[in-house]
């Protein structure tokens, strides 16, 4: 079964164990992440997600504590609600010392902290002894660097690995060492501080003993250097949580905040908020969203894309990184082998050794069809949230390069849609965000032959030339400017042709490279809403088919109907609820004037986050009915943090508010707000307009949600539409 699934699907996540059979914590800080179990522990169990990776590579597959032979008894663990700390607290159980003594449980605590700054681990062990004796005290930790690819931790398996190099030991700690097939050395530096009594080549020995009511401490640094590379001097365990935390305070600095009377609310958005600022690296372009641990700690196109537009009323700024990084990125040459055309915009870019040696083609890879259109989204709703006129200036021939893209080899057989098939063996074979091998197929489940074009595709086109538009009569080509709304206008003609299904009461999901469009019902339709495409009447039956009960799971709006062949609610794609599609999807509704249905969706996936641990929405999860005083079914796999799926809460409470912000006329705008019940007051704080600052107090009553301003810095309108 295994070799079948993977000549369908070449990058299949392999699953012998699940995510959620046993909760893992995770920590993230540029390119370095680490995944662990409760305790702080990495075990060396096969495929496994648990282990300190950098760039691509895992550094360290082996952390396991004891004290003694025992292992420590737990009494509490948990991530800092801002992601930057994981603390964990341990007792001892009973204990024998030196054959005899009976330590009882509770006589000493332990505790760890941990936090990744820069490409190292930093992690600090305490050790207090409430006994009224002294005691011996013999802490072990099991150490191991397996250099595995991402690829291979996800499960996949090469023919041929580098060479495991010889361990260096020192008094202080450790070096693990490879060379990979690709040439380069990468090593896994463990320093202790005060030194151990005994470095061994698999791991550390701390033995001492600790007075009556003494205190003991250890600094663990765990480094990831790559040879070819400048390496940062390794900075005390102090010192770097001081930089860790400043990066932090800055960071934050720029986001509006919001605050709720319904706490478990706050709860769910503080979550949120956290995780995207730990998913957000500072590349040299600025500063991007990376898209999931643990399988996409990378930037994608997409993702970025979406996560820069849910946060775009919030900050702006993440917006202007993704932008500056995907423009840097864009293709500028036809390569087949990485589904590579001029004009295309970025679907992923991997580091490490498989990447490097061309076993996996995501080096840089383009295999993504609405990538390109929806950075022209992107770069228009970012002018207009910013009336940043000098940047889009340095955008705009990237924007010209992009819809190029779109207008010839985006539509190689002049259909007058936008298509995708492959030309990369190793690329996928399906180029929307449902890009698993079986998501797109006809009424009666079997494949489609491309080339395909999804109608979420055609929204955003229709959009990306809507804004195109603006953007070109701002920059002085009104010309341009006429014959691009001309284009959108014919489009959204042959798209409501081709694509609608009066029976379904609702667009098929594509046409196949016959022009055949496969009736299927699904939540692909529901991009059509947020692209514009739609026609009013047509758009709002399609929003109220979504809501139906073949449709909404009582959490969310599942991917596929569950009359449909393919339907199935563990599918990855095929009825599954993701958080993103909902909040995409509410938008949209909104925008159509279906606030109600907006708010459905918003209450589900709010209910959806009190059942899961930390309130941390999770890529996705299962498309199961929802029963009475359970939680909704997770899904194996499933990254969590996931960027986009953070990003969800933002666009939701966005579309129920109808908050619109206009920085070229310095115009914050509210139209037809509305709230669920369990929402009585919303407040969001420090909202920039270029240089204004504004707090503003929603309060709802029964028939409508009053704004008021409490606070103006600056020249900023506000506008509220009853």
């Amino acid at each position: 079964m295994k070799d079948v699934i993977r000549w369908k699907d070449h990058y299949y996540i392999l699953a012998s164990s699940s995510l959620a059979d046993g909760r893992t914590e995770v920590l993230k800080q540029g390119e370095t992440f680490a995944v662990f179990d409760r305790y702080g522990d990495v075990y060396r169990v096969l495929p496994s997600p648990q282990g300190l990776y950098h760039e691509g590579t895992r550094f360290l597959s082996q952390f396991e504590l004891s004290l003694g032979t025992q292992r420590l008894m737990m009494l509490s663990a948990s991530v800092k609600e801002d992601n930057a700390l994981f603390t964990a607290d341990f007792s001892n159980s009973d204990m024998m010392l030196e054959g005899q003594r009976h330590v009882p449980r509770g006589t000493l605590h332990l505790s760890r902290t941990r936090f990744l700054w820069q490409g190292t681990w930093h992690e600090r062990i305490r050790v207090h002894n409430y006994g009224t004796t002294r005691l011996p005290l013999v802490i072990t930790i099991g150490l191991d660097a397996d250099f595995a690819d991402l690829f291979e931790a996800r499960g996949r398996t090469r023919p041929r690995r580098g060479v495991r190099l010889k361990t260096v030991r020192s008094k202080t700690g450790l070096v693990f060492g490879y060379k990979g097939l690709d040439k380069t050395i990468r090593r896994t530096s463990v320093r202790c501080s005060p030194a151990p009594k005994l470095v061994m080549a698999d791991g550390l020995k701390i033995e001492t003993r600790i007075p009556p009511h003494g205190d003991l401490t250890w600094d663990i640094a765990v480094s990831c250097e790559i040879e070819q590379r400048r390496n940062r001097v390794c900075l005390t365990y102090d010192r770097a949580q001081h930089e860790a935390e400043h990066a932090l305070r800055e960071a934050r600095a720029s986001d509006a905040h919001v605050y709720t009377a319904n706490e478990q609310f706050n709860h769910w958005l503080n979550r949120s908020l956290a995780d995207l600022h730990m998913l957000i690296s500072d590349t040299p372009h600025g500063l991007y969203p990376y898209a999931g641990v643990p399988w996409f700690s990378v930037p994608f196109g997409r993702d970025g894309i979406i996560t820069a537009l849910q946060m775009l009323w919030m900050n702006p700024g993440v917006a202007r990184g993704v932008l500056g990084f995907l423009a840097a990125t864009q293709a500028t040459e036809a390569r087949p082998e990485q589904d590579a055309e001029v004009g295309k915009i970025l679907h992923e870019t991997r580091q490490g050794e498989m990447a490097a040696l061309g076993e996996i083609p995501f080096g840089r890879y383009y295999g993504s069809v609405d990538a390109t259109p929806l950075f022209v989204v992107l770069a228009g709703a970012y002018y207009e949230r910013s009336g940043d006129r000098a940047f889009l200036a340095t955008l705009w021939p990237h924007i010209q390069r992009a819809l190029q893209w779109i207008d010839q080899s985006g539509d190689p057989t002049g259909t007058g849609f936008t298509t995708y098939a492959r030309r990369s063996a190793k690329g996928l074979v399906h180029q929307g965000w449902k890009d698993s091998h079986d998501s797109v197929f006809h009424a009666d489940g079997t494949a489609v032959e491309g080339p395909v074009a999804l109608c979420e595709v055609q929204a955003y086109v229709y959009r990306a030339k809507r804004a195109a538009a603006d953007l070109a009569r701002i920059l002085g080509d009104g010309e341009q400017a006429d014959r691009l709304l001309k284009e959108a206008d014919s489009l959204q003609e042959r798209f409501e042709r081709a694509f609608w299904c009066e029976e379904l009461g609702s667009y098929a999901l594509a046409l196949d490279g016959r022009g055949r469009p496969c009736r299927v019902r699904s939540s692909n339709a529901g991009h059509c809403l947020y692209g514009g495409i739609a026609g009013q009447e047509r758009g709002l039956r399609n929003a109220h088919t979504l809501l139906g009960e073949e449709f909404f799971s009582g959490w969310g709006i599942r991917t596929i109907a569950t009359s449909e062949a393919r339907y199935n609610p563990m599918s990855y794609h095929n009825g599954s609820v993701w958080p993103h599609d909902n909040a995409i999807i509410a938008a949209g509704m909104a925008a159509y004037g279906d606030k109600q249905g907006a708010m459905k969706v918003l209450t589900g996936i709010f209910d959806a986050s009190l059942f899961i641990a930390l309130h941390r929405l999770p890529e996705l999860f299962c498309g199961f009915s929802r029963r009475p005083g359970e939680s909704p079914t997770l899904y194996p796999t499933a990254c969590s943090p996931q960027a986009w799926a953070a990003g969800a809460g933002f666009q939701l409470l966005q579309a129920c508010l109808g908050l619109h912000i206009d920085g070229t006329r310095r115009l914050v705008r509210f139209d037809r707000p509305v709230l669920p019940r369990f929402l009585e007051r919303v407040e969001i704080r420090n909202l920039s307009v270029g240089s204004a600052r504004l707090d503003l107090v929603l309060d709802r009553h029964e028939n409508e949600v009053a704004v008021r301003v409490a606070r103006r810095i600056g020249e900023v309108e506000v506008v509220h539409v009853v």
